[in-house]
This record gives C-alpha cells, structure tokens and sequence, in this order.
C-alpha cells in the first residue's frame, strides 16, 4: 500500500496535533512541553505536586503564542490516568500524542531498602507508563484514531550504577513494556518508542555533585552533560512524520557515555 511521503519542511510540524506530556513541571518535561508547542501542538502538562512549575510553563508556552494546560493527578491510580486523558481531551479537543516522563529517582541500596521504598519508585516509573498507556490507547481506539507514544526510560536500563536498583529494574521494565505495547498498538495505528537520557543537567547540579559531573563530561565522547532540549528533541522527532516507519525502538540520549567499553 502506497502512503504519502511527507515534505522535508513538514516533517518536525506538530500544527494541530495535541500532546499529553507527564511530570511537565520542570526538568526534561518541561522542556518536552516546550519544545512540542514550539513545534505547533497544543500541550496539555501533568504534574503532582509542582502546581506554579506547570503554571510557569504553561504561561511561557501561551506567552509564545501556544496553547497549553495543568492539570494535577496522582499516575500510580488508574483513575488518575483516565481523569488526565479525559481532561486533555475535553480541554483541547482530542489526543494524537502521550509522553510518559513522570517518575521519581531516589537513591538506596538493596540492604537497607524497604518494600514500601521499592514500591513508590517501581510505581511511579513503570506502573504510571502502563496506567496511562492503557488509558490513552483506549481514548484513541474508542475515537478511531492514531496516535504516537514516547516512554522516557533511562540509560541506567542498561548499565548499573550504585544505588539505584530499583529506579534501573523500573527503567528496563519501561524498555521492554515499550516493545511490547508497539508490538500490541500497532495495528491500531499507535507507534509506541522510548528515549534513554544520560545525565542531564539541572540547576544545582554542578554544586550537589560535582565529582558526577565531571566524571560524566570525560566519559562522554561529546564532552559534556545533556539538557532537557536534547531529549525534548528526540522525543520530538519520535512522535513527527520523521519517525513514522519507527515503533518498538529505545533511542538513547547520552552524549556517547555507552560507547566506553566495560574493560
């Protein structure tokens, strides 16, 4: 079957598309809801707890002529899940793209960490990804319409680092839940990938950790720490026309950092 190859100049356009971004308040979400209103969609921002982060955002969004709103809600629930797509739609009048961003990143060993401590994060970092999956493939089966996932997992998916065990056992669950659901949402017209970040710069960070930092700049081949615009822009390019013939796949973002070799 023969499909429309789109123009060069299209293909980045999201002009009337609609994106359901997760944890948008600050950080890589923030900067995805950024990036995709500058790219023409209209943003709806999910937050929890970070009411005037998403507020600020949504205000610079519609201060540049966009379209975004807030809406708070707890993913680890499924019907926070269905409330946020449900809202989404209403307020800006259907669903083409879901980013699952939200999550947290604590720090503990295996020794000393508690079954509740697993749970917060495994939830928040995996479970949050199916909830709203299910939730937004719904939405769009029941209106006969395609759309595009995007799982933000991390490169910790694939290489260990010290303390994070549960956060990594979260994260590879989200790589291979990606495969998954592309494998069971394709035929519906749902393409379904994952980007990988590296360490990604924040305010703070250069101060909270500075040895992390400047091991990761040596060990990355471009140099330096990633920002929240180098994931937003992959994430940009996986939910585009640039992307339409990829579903299954785990970009990663990260400057090169895996490229070392283990010995």
């Amino acid at each position: 079957m023969a499909h429309p190859i789109p123009r060069v100049d299209s293909l980045l356009d999201l002009s009337g598309k609609v994106a359901v971004v997760t944890g948008a308040a600050a950080g890589i979400g923030a900067g995805i809801a950024l990036r995709f209103a500058e790219a023409g969609a209209a943003v709806a921002m999910h937050y929890r707890q970070n009411e005037d982060g998403a507020a600020d955002i949504a205000a610079r969004i519609a201060s540049r002529g966009g379209r975004a709103v807030t809406f708070a809600a707890d993913l680890v629930r499924q019907d926070g899940a269905v409330d946020l797509i449900a809202f989404a739609a209403r307020q800006l009048g259907g669903l083409d793209i879901l980013v699952n961003n939200a999550g947290q990143y604590p720090v503990s060993s295996i020794a000393d960490m508690s079954e509740d401590e697993w749970d917060r994060v495994v939830d928040a970092n995996l479970k949050s990804v199916h909830l709203m999956t299910r939730a937004f493939a719904g939405w769009l089966t029941g209106a006969g319409r395609p759309g595009v996932i995007v799982n933000i997992a991390s490169i910790e998916a694939r290489d260990v680092a010290p303390m994070h065990s549960h956060y990594q056992a979260a994260k590879a669950g989200v790589v291979m839940y990606t495969r998954a659901a592309a494998r069971e949402f394709g035929a519906q017209g749902i393409r379904v990938n994952a980007v990988s970040p590296g360490l990604i710069w924040r305010e703070g960070l250069d101060d909270a950790w500075p040895d992390g930092v400047a091991r990761y700049t040596r060990a990355a081949p471009l140099g330096r720490l990633g920002r929240a615009e180098d994931v937003a822009d992959a994430c940009l390019f996986l939910v585009s026309a640039a992307s339409r013939w990829v579903t299954g796949a785990d970009l990663v973002v990260d400057g090169g950092v895996l490229t070392n070799a283990a010995y």
